[in-house]
């Protein structure tokens, strides 16, 4: 049934509504003409306008005062432009400003990077172009800003380990676009990231379909125990466009992601995560890393970084460096494992007052989660026979949510798992990429740069 029109009185005819006057007196007439006539001025009441136009399109007087129009004319001129996104655009733009101003203070070359929005009918291009409908908190954020030029680093964040480096680019509209997906596994899927050195990308899925919701974000992981290469498991990583974007935007302008090398890292702090023996403190942040990990074999992938200070009011005297480690890591099937050994990292850092010492190393599981503890051996510089130890905090590390293809697999040929695998004394398809060969890339073609540059399974 097509939707009713929308109801206005200008529609309704004359005499039904004359007949229900002639009911009333000439006092009544009088007064509903001066209510009427007053609602009308006061529609247009500038304090009431300009309240909305902070609601909804976070308008200030500097904005008005430009424009060079009152509240209520303002709030029309960006209702016409923007009023089908009224129920996103405030939300959206002010976690758009949060984040600029933060890497303004934090990450200033990443501003550089960031494109301006797009126009209404570059949208519906795009929509016309691959066919799929844009979702609405979508095209509300590249109303903002198109997304960011293709430059390293990424502005959804970045990963680096001894022999990884990933950081996630967000594609402007139109590279999206050229990588919207057709093939069975991820159809009807638009890219949100692209990682040059990895080929990871985020997809949101534009039509719901084998295993996915509407409008949910994920990481693509292929199922290496089935024949069928496009068997896709996923890792969920967003509701919608909405929650997706302004949660990471949470986690960087409150600090939950650390800055380090002016770059935006992925790590997650668990509250309470902290632990204080003496004057040392030590602390553990963890991350997933998606394009190392897998559902079929379950195989999933973490990195920790840990943080070790010794108090500025320490004395002198309290100086002492590292010996050795010890872990005791528990999965969640129960299974607990112990693990000792020198130093960390292979290095032996000493701490004196105020020093801090930072090291990332990782850990893969096949359960669903699993948790580590320990503890650090020191010894004090001034007599290396006073040994002491300072302990790790508990820290989990849980994989996060997956969804498996709709259809169920089967498992492969010796020769498949191969091609799969391929030489596991190797870590890296390419990762020697640089940067500056894809400065003025368009429409990158997602399927031929996954298959070419994923990692193969550790």
């Amino acid at each position: 049934m097509a939707a009713s029109p929308e109801f206005q009185m200008d529609h309704l005819p004359s005499d039904p509504l004359l007949h229900i006057l002639s009911y009333l007196g000439f006092r009544d007439l009088v007064h509903c003409s001066y209510v009427n006539r007053r609602l009308n001025e006061l529609s247009k009441h500038n304090p009431l306008w300009k309240s909305l136009c902070w609601e909804h399109w976070l308008l200030t007087d500097v904005d008005r005062l430009r424009s060079g129009l009152s509240w209520y004319c303002l709030f029309k001129q960006y209702y016409s432009d923007l009023g089908r996104y009224i129920q996103h655009y405030a939300v959206l733009k002010r976690a758009w400003e949060q984040l600029k101003s933060f890497l303004q203070q934090r990450c200033p070359r990443m501003i550089t990077s960031l494109k301006d929005g797009v126009s209404e009918v570059e949208l519906n291009g795009i929509e016309a172009q691959i066919g799929c409908r844009l979702p609405d908190d979508y095209r509300c954020s590249y109303r903002i800003h198109n997304g960011q030029k293709l430059v390293i680093p990424g502005l959804m964040g970045s990963m680096s380990l001894s022999n990884h480096y990933r950081s996630e680019v967000l594609l402007d509209v139109e590279t999206a676009a050229g990588g919207f997906q057709q093939r069975k596994g991820v159809r009807r899927c638009l890219p949100l990231t692209f990682c040059f050195h990895t080929g990871l990308s985020q997809y949101m899925a534009l039509e719901p379909g084998e295993g996915r919701r509407l409008c949910e974000s994920f990481y693509p992981c292929p199922d290496q125990t089935a024949q069928d290469p496009s068997a896709i498991d996923m890792f969920i990583t967003g509701s919608c466009f909405l929650e997706w974007f302004t949660t990471y935007v949470n986690n960087v302008v409150t600090g939950e992601y650390p800055i380090i090398r002016d770059q935006i890292f992925r790590y997650v702090h668990e509250k309470g995560c902290v632990a204080t023996t003496g004057d040392i403190t030590v602390s553990v942040s963890t991350s997933f890393l998606p394009e190392l990990s897998s559902v079929h074999p379950p195989h999933f992938f973490f990195t920790y970084r840990i943080r070790i200070e010794m108090s500025s009011s320490a004395s002198p005297e309290a100086a002492c460096q590292l010996d050795s480690r010890y872990w005791k890591i528990t999965t969640s099937d129960g299974n607990v494992e112990e693990v000792q050994g020198p130093g960390v990292v292979g290095e032996f850092p000493v701490m004196t007052p105020g020093k801090v010492h930072e090291y990332a190393s990782c850990t893969t599981f096949s359960t669903l989660s699993e948790y580590m503890e320990g503890h650090y051996t020191f010894h004090r510089l001034a007599n290396k026979e006073d040994v002491f130890q300072v302990a790790i905090p508990r820290f989990h590390m849980v994989c996060p949510p997956y969804r498996e293809p709709a259809a169920p697999t089967q498992k492969p040929s010796a020769s498949l798992t191969s091609c799969f695998h391929g030489n596991e004394d190797e870590e890296f398809c390419d990762e020697d990429d640089d940067e500056d060969d894809f400065g003025n890339l368009r429409g990158i073609n997602m399927a031929t740069l996954e298959g070419a540059w994923c990692p193969r399974h550790i």
